[in-house]
């Protein structure tokens, strides 16, 4: 019984892992995308976007991705586009920072990290009653899952912790 604990206990740790790894690729492209849509013009968006939609737009003037793409371009204002650019790269450099520490198995960064993603899950709830975008209820479920494996995982390292300070006390 206790070997079946062992292994369902690596497995958790292994996904927990995982997707944190998972998500400290997505805050590096959020860091990347962010300083990108920073320093772009506008009008190099836009030229792009007709460049990648054109073709699209000539053969289906109605093609929903092509005319949504083509209209959120448009109508970007400077302020629109460097709030988006500040609120990538702090998002994504306040999620690595997190990560990292739950990688390094620092026991204050557990508390820390599921109250910063259960924020990021409210933010981006908060968000779906404005866009009805499905990938905000998606990303929101994935973190609500991640929190789940963090507390699980700050539960046991918690007990690892203490195992290892009484094995230190019990040396000296």
């Amino acid at each position: 019984m206790k070997d079946l604990a062992d292994v369902y206990e690596k497995r958790l740790h292994f996904i927990f892992e995982a997707s944190l790894w998972m998500k400290a690729l997505f805050a590096l492209a959020e860091i990347v995308g962010g300083v990108v849509a920073y320093f772009i013009p506008q009008h190099f968006l836009l030229s792009i976007v007709l460049w990648v939609t054109g073709n699209e737009i000539a053969e289906d003037p109605r093609d929903v991705v092509a005319s949504f793409l083509l209209h959120t371009v448009q109508h970007l204002s400077v302020s629109s586009q460097k709030f988006a650019a500040i609120y990538l790269l702090a998002h994504g450099a306040i999620k690595l920072w997190l990560i990292i520490g739950l990688l390094r198995d620092k026991l204050w960064y557990f508390p820390v990290s599921m109250a910063a993603f259960s924020l990021f899950v409210v933010y981006q709830l908060y968000r779906f009653t404005h866009t009805h975008s499905p990938w905000l209820l998606f990303l929101s479920a994935l973190d609500v899952v991640i929190i789940g494996l963090t507390w699980h995982e700050y539960r046991v390292s918690k007990k690892r912790h203490a195992r290892r300070n009484a094995g230190a006390a019990t040396r000296i």
